[in-house]
């Protein structure tokens, strides 16, 4: 049943408004990232668990309504859902949706580049933590660096902008590339982006001396490139700080979720693919919409649960603080 009610902003209980959205189309993926999930022993969901592209559309509409103005596809691995281009076309028909992006490990994205672009889709970010094919399989525990980039190629060629490269650092295992990155900055025009290693995976071994800041990895890219690094954007509206070289040639990312948490400026929640509304990924909290889309609730009273949700969205999510505790769910179960 269609909204009756005024359509006002999302805020929270300290005044951020939501206006981006993420939302896990599957739990399900064709790697084994070190930080991200176990090896073996992963349980999927069944197929009738996870939302329809009508159930999430549905979703969208409303928050849509409420003043998100932005979505990201997430996974798992997105591109392993069938025909995901149709998921695209509709989120972008919504209105009020000016930007839907795609996270993604590049594997399939050769052959569906084309048809995303053509759907709608704005921006594709692919997660690429490693430059050299072993450190790559070591950190992904799959053999599959080449197919992954023929997928960035197939993006810079279909016309996607921009192609960011999400990479997780771990100390002891891929700092040392971080020069490779400013190298591919300046020389292709992609944009890394570096996200501080977090403790969301299950068996991942984090632990605080493993977390290279970003304020190191300016260093280093500074000192191997002989440019400075200015800041041209602080995390806000999106979640990264971005720097530029100070010639102008090359865009590096900074996601410092450990070192400089954000969580004072987030407008972002999530939706994951079994249709849990989470408020941050460290949520220890989920709403259950997939229960209500499919018992009928019309879409104020889902609106209100939302909106009670967003309520009581936490100030932050404890990463530096000894009450830590992390959630049950790993990333790849929530939504990346």
């Amino acid at each position: 049943m269609p909204s009756t009610v005024p359509h006002t902003p999302l805020v929270d209980s300290f005044g951020r408004t939501v206006t981006n959205v993420r939302i896990s189309v599957t739990d399900r993926c064709n790697f084994r990232c070190r930080y991200c999930m176990p090896e073996e022993g992963t349980q999927w969901l069944d197929r009738h668990e996870i939302l329809s592209y009508e159930e999430i559309a549905r979703l969208v509409r409303i928050l849509a309504q409420h003043g998100v103005r932005k979505v990201r596809l997430t996974g798992g691995e997105p591109l392993m859902r069938k025909d995901l281009h149709q998921l695209v076309r509709l989120l972008v028909s919504i209105p009020g949706i000016e930007d839907c992006a795609l996270t993604t490990n590049g594997f399939f994205l050769a052959d569906q580049a084309a048809a995303l672009k053509a759907s709608g889709l704005h921006r594709v970010n692919v997660s690429l933590d490693s430059l050299d094919p072993e450190t790559f399989m070591a950190m992904t525990r799959r053999d599959h660096y080449v197919e992954v980039w023929k997928g960035i190629e197939a993006a810079h060629a279909a016309g996607l902008r921009p192609i960011k490269i999400n990479a997780v650092l771990v100390r002891g295992v891929n700092e040392h590339e971080i020069p490779r990155f400013a190298r591919l900055a300046r020389e292709r025009g992609f944009i890394p982006r570096f996200i501080e290693f977090m403790p969301i995976g299950m068996g991942d071994g984090w632990s605080r001396d493993k977390v290279v800041a970003g304020r190191e990895v300016v260093a280093a890219m500074e000192a191997s490139t002989g440019v400075r690094l200015l800041p041209v954007e602080r995390a806000g509206g999106q979640p990264a700080d971005r720097f530029v070289f100070e010639d102008g040639i090359g865009e590096i990312g900074f996601i410092n979720s450990v070192s400089e948490p954000f969580c004072g400026n987030c407008d972002r929640v999530r939706i994951t693919s079994d249709g849990k509304f989470r408020t941050c990924l460290f949520s220890l909290q989920e709403t259950d919409l997939r229960a209500m889309l499919r018992s009928g609730q019309s879409d104020d009273t889902i609106a209100a649960a939302i909106r009670a949700a967003v309520a009581q969205k936490e100030a932050g999510h404890l990463i530096n603080d000894p009450a830590f505790v992390r959630p049950e769910r790993t990333m790849s179960q929530i939504g990346g």
